[in-house]
């Protein structure tokens, strides 16, 4: 018998020191201060999940997700996690202090910490945008570019509790990003002087919806706002309402608005239908050669909608300029004699 009863408790005490097998979801639960709704979403790639937020703020949920970054949003605001099966994390905020008040706290804290103060450096750099420290000149470049390589690794170095894939992906990421800087420093330098404001611009001269030429030099003597679209970007069909706004405030003044379609050749017929069904009565014309249009090439533009303001000379006023939904745009616009 006390044979029996000592295998017993060798069976457990075995099974006490077992090591529990990883959680192949995620744990998430927090507080939302001031929710802009009942509902917190998480999305992922081709994953999507709803968790209900109680009234007194209070959330709490599994998720099976693929290991990765995710976006989640209350609503009305959207920012970003990384996620992993296995974290157990507690995600704290208020709606009306959002992103600043983001607090992290549990198992995935570490990585999403690290990741949320270098989106904080990206963003106040603007390094999203290579377009700015390729201005600098090369004393300026280099001093900058030194800054950038510290702060990547100091923050790598001090980072607490990081997922090693994260870490590895960091590392491999900073050096791709330095690299990509250095090497393309030059030609882009070079390239980006020909833009700077001055200069004159590079001309188009496409079809308009009857089929007549319309040329940047048939509006010397008025500003020029240019609009580099296509009918199947959804960024640029949402400046429409405002495009049509600005259209109907300034079409008495010196200025054109002038919307550059680069659709596929084969694609003419959805943009005439799309600028007749939303009643797009400024200037329109039609790029011959999609994105490999001369003025496209000759701008550089690698994304759309694009924005360009040129003078009533024909030179370059903004190459990149603000979007008809900004509010900066306005201001740009009430600084010149219109």
């Amino acid at each position: 018998m006390k044979k029996i009863a000592l295998l017993i408790l060798v069976v457990i005490a075995f099974a006490s020191c077992k090591e529990e097998a990883p959680k192949d979801y995620v744990t998430l639960s927090g507080k939302v201060l001031n929710p802009s709704s009942n509902t917190l979403t998480i999305l992922g790639d081709k994953f999507r999940k709803d968790i209900k937020i109680n009234e007194d703020g209070t959330f709490s949920d599994t998720l099976k997700v693929k290991n990765g970054f995710h976006g989640f949003n209350d609503g009305k605001q959207q920012s970003f996690l990384y996620l992993r099966n296995g974290y157990d994390m507690t995600l704290n905020f208020d709606a009306q202090n959002f992103p600043e008040s983001i607090e992290f706290s549990g198992n995935g804290a570490g990585t999403n910490k690290y990741l949320t103060e270098k989106i904080e450096y990206i963003d106040k750099e603007g390094l999203s945008n290579p377009k700015p420290l390729f201005m600098l000149d090369k004393a300026d470049f280099d001093k900058k570019i030194a800054e950038i390589e510290k702060f990547n690794d100091d923050l790598l170095k001090n980072a607490k509790d990081l997922d090693p894939e994260v870490r590895k992906m960091e590392e491999e990421q900073n050096k791709k990003m330095i690299d990509y800087y250095k090497e393309n420093y030059e030609a882009e330098h070079q390239r980006l002087l020909a833009f700077m404001p001055g200069k004159p611009s590079p001309k188009f001269n496409y079809p308009d919806p009857n089929g007549k030429m319309v040329s940047l030099d048939d509006f010397k003597g008025k500003y020029v706002y240019v609009d580099v679209w296509a009918t199947w970007c959804a960024p640029c069909k949402r400046e429409i309402p405002y495009l049509k706004e600005l259209y109907k405030e300034y079409k008495n003044k010196d200025i054109v608005f002038v919307s550059l379609s680069i659709d596929k050749p084969e694609d003419k017929e959805k943009w005439l239908k799309m600028i007749k069904d939303e009643n797009m009565n400024w200037v329109q014309i039609f790029g011959d050669k999609a994105w490999n249009t001369q003025f496209v090439r000759d701008y550089g533009i690698r994304g759309i909608p694009r924005f360009i303001l040129i003078d009533k000379e024909g030179n370059i006023l903004n190459p990149d300029a603000p979007r008809p939904s900004s509010q900066q745009l306005k201001a740009v616009l009430s600084t010149l004699d219109l």
